[in-house]
C-alpha cells in the first residue's frame, strides 16, 4: 500500500497527518509518512511573543514522535535534499543531535504514493539593497531567540550609555520594524510591554520606557490591511497611546546596518530592523522541477494538486491558488493552512475525489494582539454574514482560544487545560519575561 508522504509539520502539515492518521487507525501507521528538519512543532504565529521574551517556546511545543505514537502516522526528523517525480521517490538526510563532527548524516529513500508540500514558507525581502544582510526575520523559534537575545543585549548596553549621559534627551535605542502586518504590530506590542517590565523591575539600566523608540514602517496607507478601517485605526490609537511611531505610506529605499532608507528620503536610525513584510516559498521548492509563481511558491489547482504533477500535493505557506471565483487569494496564515489540511484529509480518503469540489478558502476573521491585556479584530460571518468587531478584553480571550483550539485539537482536551495549567503555575514563579 502506497504512503503518503508529509513533507513539513507546520500547522497545515501537522494537522493533515493527525487527521489522515486517526482515519487510517493504529494498523495502517506506515501510510502516513510525516517529515520535518525539527523534533517539535511550534505555532508561528507566537514566535512575535518568543521575539518579545513574554513566552517560553519550550513550554509551547508539540513532539512530533508522540504525536505519531497517539495518532498512528510515522515520524522522520530529517532534510529531503531530493525528490525524483519519476521514480516517485525522495531522499532525506537524517538529522544529527550531536556536535556535527561525527561525519555524514544518513541518507533515507523513502517511496511516495502521493506527497503532499507542507514545508512553509522564509521571509521575502523583494530585493531590497541591504535587507536580507542587516534586517531579522521571524521565521523560526531560532531566530525569534536570536532577536530577543540582541535586543536584551543592545538594552542593557543602552542603560550603561545612559548613565554616562544622564542629561541626553534622544532615545537610548532605536527599533524599526518593516511590516504592519500582524506580525509587526504584535512584536511593536510586546516590545512595549518588555520594555515596560525592565523598566520597572531595574534590569535593563534604562530610567524609563521611553528611551527605546519603536517605530513602523508600512509601505501601503493602512496598518492591518486584513481589518477594516475603523478597526487598523483603533489598533492605531492603541498603539500611539502606548509610545509606538508609525509611519504609513512609507516604501523602504535601502537598509543599512544601523539606519533604515526610505524611498521619500527619510532615515531611521535603527539598532535593529526586523523585516515582517512578506513570505516567499523557500529555495528548495526550485528543485523540484514543478511550476512555481514569482514567490517560489508552488502553483496548485482547486484540490490542491501541483499544476505539473496531480501526485503532488501543496498547502499551507508554500503554496498558492485562486479561489472557484477568482476573487480572492488565500492568504499564507494559520486559519487557511488549516482549512486546506482538513479539505486535503477528506479528499485524500474520499472514495471518488474527482467528484470532490475544489477547496474555497473562508475568512473567519482576523485577531490582533495588542499586548498583554488588549487586543482588536473582526469575526466574520458572526451574525449571518455580517462582521463583529471586537476589542479588549473579549477580543483578547478569543486570541488565546485560537491558539488552545490548536492545541485541543492535537492534544485533546485534558492534556491541553493540563498544559494551560502548568504554564500558568510556572509564570507564578518566573519574571513575566525571559529577561536571561
Amino acid at each position: 500500500m502506497q504512503s503518503i508522504v508529509i513533507v513539513g509539520g507546520g500547522v497545515a502539515g501537522l494537522e493533515l497527518a493527525t487527521r489522515l492518521g486517526r482515519q487510517f487507525g493504529p494498523f495502517h501507521k506506515d501510510r502516513v509518512i510525516l517529515i520535518d528538519t525539527a523534533p517539535t512543532h511550534f505555532w508561528k504565529p507566537l514566535l512575535h511573543e518568543v521575539a518579545a521574551g513574554t513566552i517560553d517556546p519550550a513550554s509551547h511545543t508539540i513532539d512530533y514522535a508522540r504525536q505519531a505514537i497517539d495518532n498512528h502516522f510515522t515520524f522522520l526528523c530529517g532534510e529531503v535534499v531530493h525528490v525524483d517525480r519519476a521514480r516517485h521517490t525522495l531522499t532525506v538526510r537524517g538529522r544529527r543531535f550531536d556536535d556535527g563532527h561525527g561525519g555524514d548524516s544518513s541518507h533515507t529513500l523513502i517511496g511516495y504514493g502521493r506527497l503532499v508540500l507542507a514545508y512553509g514558507s522564509v521571509t521575502n525581502f523583494f530585493g531590497i539593497p541591504g535587507a536580507e544582510q542587516h534586517c531579522l526575520s521571524l521565521d523560526s523559534v531560532e531566530r525569534a531567540e536570536t532577536f530577543r537575545k540582541r535586543f536584551l543585549n543592545l538594552c542593557e548596553a543602552a542603560g550603561r550609555r545612559r548613565s554616562l549621559h544622564a542629561q541626553s534627551a534622544a532615545p537610548a535605542l532605536d527599533i524599526v520594524i518593516v511590516g504592519a502586518g500582524p506580525t509587526g504590530i504584535e512584536l511593536a506590542a510586546d516590545l512595549r510591554h518588555t520594555v515596560d517590565t525592565l523598566a520597572h523591575y531595574g534590569l535593563s539600566g534604562l530610567a524609563a520606557p521611553h528611551q527605546v523608540r519603536i517605530r513602523i514602517v508600512e509601505r501601503g496607507p493602512q496598518v492591518l490591511p486584513s481589518l477594516d478601517a475603523q478597526a487598523s485605526s483603533l489598533a492605531v490609537r492603541k498603539l500611539e497611546a502606548m509610545g509606538i511611531e508609525i509611519c504609513t505610506d512609507t516604501a523602504v529605499a535601502e537598509v543599512r546596518e544601523s539606519e533604515v532608507a526610505t524611498v521619500d528620503g527619510r532615515v531611521f536610525p535603527a539598532a535593529i530592523t526586523v523585516w515582517a513584510a512578506g513570505v516567499k516559498g523557500p529555495d528548495f521548492s526550485t528543485r523540484l522541477n514543478v511550476l512555481l509563481n514569482r514567490s517560489n511558491q508552488v502553483l496548485v489547482d482547486g484540490q490542491l494538486r501541483s499544476l505539473t504533477d496531480p501526485q503532488i500535493f501543496a498547502l499551507g505557506d508554500c503554496s498558492t491558488l485562486q479561489n472557484p471565483d477568482k476573487t480572492a487569494m488565500a492568504p499564507p496564515s494559520a486559519q487557511a493552512a488549516r482549512q486546506q489540511a482538513i479539505y486535503l484529509a477528506k479528499l485524500l480518503t474520499h472514495e471518488k475525489p474527482n467528484q470532490l469540489k475544489g477547496f474555497q478558502y473562508r475568512d473567519y476573521g482576523t485577531l490582533v494582539s495588542l499586548g498583554r491585556g488588549d487586543a482588536v479584530g473582526i469575526l466574520r460571518r458572526a451574525i449571518g454574514s455580517h462582521h463583529l468587531r471586537v476589542k479588549g478584553t473579549f477580543a483578547l480571550a478569543m486570541y488565546k482560544l485560537t491558539y488552545q483550539r490548536h492545541v485541543m485539537g492535537h492534544l485533546g482536551l485534558w492534556r491541553m487545560c493540563a498544559n494551560v495549567l502548568a504554564r500558568w503555575s510556572r509564570s507564578k514563579m518566573l519574571m513575566p519575561v525571559r529577561w536571561h
